[in-house]
């Protein structure tokens, strides 16, 4: 019997849909994979912002961590919000114990609307007991800073960043900089460094307040290809592909920082994958 790919979800619930758990399995679904999930966190949110954060009692993430590993055959994992530093050592933990591969962490640490999603305290945490289980790790460009001290602004300082996450054990570093409005030419370059090879991917910008659940997306999509096989630089340059439709078709959704466009990213990548 054939191995159906399976992805794992660890992050927050955004109750309205637009990030957090509820996009990764929607783009787990859209790519072919089977998502399972571990909620962290429940969050009262929508596209105006976070109004309440519930973090889930310890033991039970401990227990659906247990539940899913315990049946499923996990393939990849994708990492979002954690929340503190106990999380991060209970996840960390778990991932050890199952030899999970495949590892992608989205180090969310402040909402679009400007919420705090990660403690202070947790990012030594972050960096000493996380990080060096990833097989990578795509931080925007104020989560970087966060992690390595560097403002990234050019092709030299987001080497020199991505090395510093490396040294920190991440195994691949993919630097998003479409985040900040400090960018304001025609591209939006990201920065990859795969093991010793770097490269800049850029695409067009599209200025539109549509924006929301961008990195969730990009690395759920990273995942879900890593899932399936894939390698991780063809993994990283799908899912560019694939966010990049998903922001220039906005839905116009909400009446704040709306959700990306899913269904355009898909079909844009299937329409890819068929001219190849």
């Amino acid at each position: 019997m054939s191995h159906f790919p399976q992805a794992l979800t660890i992050a927050g619930s955004d109750s309205g849909g637009g990030a957090g758990i509820q996009t990764d399995l929607k783009t787990f679904q859209m790519r072919g994979v089977f998502g399972t999930s571990v909620l962290t966190a429940v969050t009262a949110q929508n596209t105006l912002g976070v109004h309440h954060i519930h973090r889930l009692p310890l033991e039970n993430i401990s227990a659906q961590l247990t539940a899913v590993c315990d049946d499923f055959s996990i393939d990849a994992v994708k990492i979002g919000m954690l929340g503190d530093a106990e999380i991060i050592q209970l996840v960390a933990q778990k991932l050890q114990q199952y030899a999970l591969k495949n590892i992608v962490l989205d180090p969310v640490m402040i909402a679009k609307g400007g919420a705090k999603l990660l403690q202070d305290s947790a990012i030594l945490q972050l960096k000493e007991n996380l990080i060096p289980l990833c097989t990578l790790i795509t931080p925007n460009l104020p989560e970087c800073e966060v992690l390595t001290g560097i403002s990234v602004y050019d092709d030299h300082s987001a080497l020199k960043a991505a090395q510093y996450l490396q040294a920190l054990g991440a195994k691949n570093v993919m630097i998003k900089g479409g985040h900040t409005a400090d960018f304001t030419g025609e591209t939006s370059n990201d920065w990859i460094l795969l093991g010793n090879t770097f490269f800049t991917l850029p695409a067009k910008r599209f200025h539109t307040p549509h924006t929301h659940g961008t990195g969730c997306t990009l690395s759920s999509c990273i995942t879900a290809e890593l899932a399936k096989g894939e390698s991780v630089k063809n993994a990283i340059i799908r899912a560019k592909r694939f966010i990049t439709d998903a922001i220039t078709h906005p839905l116009n959704i909400g009446h704040g920082h709306g959700p990306v466009n899913l269904w355009a990213g898909n079909e844009a990548l299937n329409g890819e994958i068929n001219d190849a």
